[in-house]
């Protein structure tokens, strides 16, 4: 343990203060990420001890499925399911009002259907991702029909953004999400309006959905190093 990563330990940190949140009969929307991997882990083992019961889960991508299978985390949907009690997910930037850019995954479409609907939105991240503005360090992503992938980049420019279309990694072509279509990072120099940005952009036709999740979270939970040792706080 102890000649572990800082970082990873952080995150798996930040992973455990959000499992802590879980309660027993709670049904859970499960984010997708390398720090919500940690806190999806968490809630297994504390299914596997006993030390809470009757907690399924709500996954947000094929990772979080894979996951939560792996740790024993029972499944539902949205059809099933009469409410989400309490959603853990990750971000790639937060600003000082708690709004969020997601999307760094490709699955905030769906990662915002089940945020949106959570009780309670409980965001992990470490200190890297805290930002004065949005759009400082992150491009946004914009889930697009593949049809449509050029007049949305034409409506994206005309609004003052540099859309590039997500290639894969280790793979020819674009980045296809689990809806089955692709994605356009828009980098803009600093979003001033979250809130108005993120419907203009929906409003596109074309958009299914972008990563701007405004006024969603309730809690951040930030993870933090400090002289190699890792800590958890409150935003």
């Amino acid at each position: 343990m102890a000649d572990m990563d800082p970082v990873k330990l952080m995150k798996q940190e930040v992973g455990r203060a959000a499992a802590a949140q879980v309660k027993s009969g709670s049904i859970v929307g499960l984010g997708t990420g390398s720090t919500t991997a940690f806190a999806i882990q968490f809630i297994g083992e504390r299914l596997a001890s006993g030390e809470i019961t009757d907690v399924v889960g709500i996954p947000t991508s094929f990772q979080a499925s894979v996951l939560a299978k792996k740790h024993g985390i029972p499944l539902t949907t949205l059809d099933e399911a009469p409410r989400i009690d309490i959603a853990i997910d990750g971000a790639d930037e937060v600003d000082p009002q708690q709004n969020l850019i997601k999307g760094g995954g490709a699955a905030h479409t769906r990662e915002k259907v089940v945020d949106g609907l959570a009780e309670r939105f409980v965001v992990v991240v470490d200190s890297s991702k805290l930002v004065d503005k949005l759009g400082s360090t992150f491009a946004l992503p914009v889930e697009v029909l593949p049809m449509a992938v050029a007049p949305v980049t034409r409506a994206l420019t005309a609004l003052g953004g540099t859309p590039e279309l997500r290639m894969g990694v280790n793979k020819d072509g674009p980045v296809i999400t689990d809806q089955g279509n692709m994605v356009l990072d828009v980098k803009f120099t600093g979003i001033d309006n979250p809130a108005e940005l993120e419907k203009t952009v929906n409003n596109i036709p074309g958009v299914l959905e972008n990563g701007l999740f405004v006024g969603l979270a309730d809690e951040v939970l930030i993870g933090e190093v400090i002289d190699g040792q890792a800590s958890v706080r409150t935003m």
